[in-house]
């Protein structure tokens, strides 16, 4: 699952940097790297990056719920490893 959620967070930024590039330059980087919008490729990268964000929202709550102390292996009193 750890690798799931990595992946789909590095998916996630690329997607991020893209509009960046789109917004700020009207350059579409996926777009230029896969041979245009409607290219194949394109669309699969579009359609992970989607995936991906809605993967992550699914996490959100998880995320907003964590607890570090919960799952340290450090007493936060003392700072001694347990």
């Amino acid at each position: 699952m750890r690798a799931l959620n990595a992946l789909t967070l590095i998916l996630i930024i690329v997607g991020g940097i893209n509009w960046l590039l789109v917004g700020a330059f009207e350059f579409d980087l996926v777009a230029a790297l896969f041979g245009g919008q409607t290219a194949v490729l394109s669309k699969i990268v579009y359609i992970l990056v989607g995936l991906s964000a809605i993967w992550q929202l699914i996490r959100l709550p998880a995320h907003l719920n964590y607890n570090p102390d919960l799952h340290s292996t450090t007493n936060t009193r003392t700072g001694d490893h347990l």
